[in-house]
């Protein structure tokens, strides 16, 4: 069992590579250590998020339907009417390519993280409207989410191409197929599974019912109703814990995020300090090594006799980090000088880690052996 000391989870044995995750998770006290969110990643890459009911995120607004329905013009004039950030299949398409590397490199399944990732960031300088395929996948569970789809009959939807496209009925047929087929081959390869369940969605219209305006209308009404354009942004601590753990996923596929902590070159004292390092600076967590000691025991004349300094100083996160061997006298001296440290300064966070933690990570988040070397 994990026992949480100073809103870290300290084990007693058995420390794994979640350690890591877990420390992260808790490092931010702005929302973690506060209770208001818990985020896991789910299947094929959606972000699942347990929210306390009281605390609202950024307006996060998916618009999808079948193909030929029109729903990229409602979500233009949703997001219009409510002073949102459009994000288009195209621009999030164009935004990974030019964030990651060429489209066509990138693969399907990792698609969810890197859309995540773009989108957490430009949640925290706008509410969003998105139209994508998919996209009402991704933040789920999230009070600040509202998804929206549109349907039509086949008739309706083969009439929009005739008029859209200047095709004959035929063509539109061929077309219309085409479109289908595309729309769920992309589902498939991004999200393992190709059709629509309508659960997936907050709010389905009928395109062949209502006009683009009414449907408009409805979806402002909901927003309102909700009250979602009066949360806050996106935080930039909930950001940080989504970006390292996306960094995590992307390890998987190969995929480096861009303008990575470069690696500062140090003297270390242990070769698993170095393993450290590197595993940070490859996820682009910004560090310090050893940057400053804490007194421990003082003689009468106020002369430090014993000093601890923590290997590693995560800034992001308010975060110390001490590594350590799985030498038994070693581990019990340590934590020794862990435990006066945190009675002494309880408003300092700092995590423990062994060797084997270190390992665990390089191996499961698929870390490139020339960084575990």
């Amino acid at each position: 069992m994990d026992n949480v000391s100073h809103g870290f989870p300290v084990t007693r044995s058995g420390r794994s590579a979640q350690c890591l995750l877990r420390t992260i998770r808790y490092g931010r006290q702005e929302m973690f250590q506060q209770g208001l969110l818990d985020i896991h990643f789910g299947n094929h890459g959606a972000m699942v998020a347990r929210v306390r009911y009281d605390f609202y995120w950024m307006a996060f607004i998916t618009v999808s339907g079948e193909p030929a329905t029109r729903h990229e013009e409602l979500a233009r004039i949703a997001a219009q009417r409510l002073n949102c950030e459009l994000v288009t299949e195209a621009r999030l398409a164009d935004i990974i390519a030019s964030e990651f590397g060429a489209a066509e490199g990138v693969s399907d399944k990792a698609w969810p993280h890197l859309a995540l990732s773009i989108l957490a960031k430009l949640g925290t300088e706008q509410h969003l409207v998105v139209s994508s395929t998919g996209a009402e996948l991704l933040f789920r569970n999230l009070p600040g989410i509202l998804r929206v789809h549109v349907t039509e009959p086949e008739s309706r939807r083969l009439g929009n191409l005739m008029v859209d496209r200047r095709l004959e009925r035929e063509e539109a047929k061929d077309l219309l197929w085409d479109m289908e087929t595309e729309q769920s081959a992309l589902r498939k390869h991004r999200f393992g599974r190709a059709g629509v369940r309508f659960e997936s969605y907050d709010l389905v219209m009928n395109g062949e019912a209502l006009a683009i305006d009414q449907m408009a209308d409805v979806l402002e009404a909901a927003v309102k109703s909700k009250g979602m354009l009066e949360a806050g942004l996106f935080s930039l601590a909930a950001e940080a814990q989504l970006q390292f753990q996306v960094r995590l996923k992307l390890a998987r596929f190969g995929i480096v995020p861009p303008n990575r902590v470069h690696l500062v070159h140090k003297e270390f004292g242990h070769p698993s300090e170095q393993v450290f390092a590197n595993l940070l600076d490859f996820y682009r967590i910004a560090w310090d090594y050893e940057p400053r000691s804490f007194a421990l025991q003082w003689d009468k004349d106020g002369k430090v006799l014993e000093a601890f300094t923590p290997d590693f100083y995560l800034p992001e996160f308010d975060l110390y980090v001490e590594l350590t061997t799985m030498k038994q006298a070693n581990v019990t001296k340590k934590n020794r000088k862990i435990r006066l440290l945190r009675a002494i300064y309880p408003h300092v966070n700092i995590q423990v880690f062994y060797q084997k933690d270190v390992r665990d990570l390089v191996i499961k988040y698929g870390l490139p052996e020339r960084l575990a070397q």
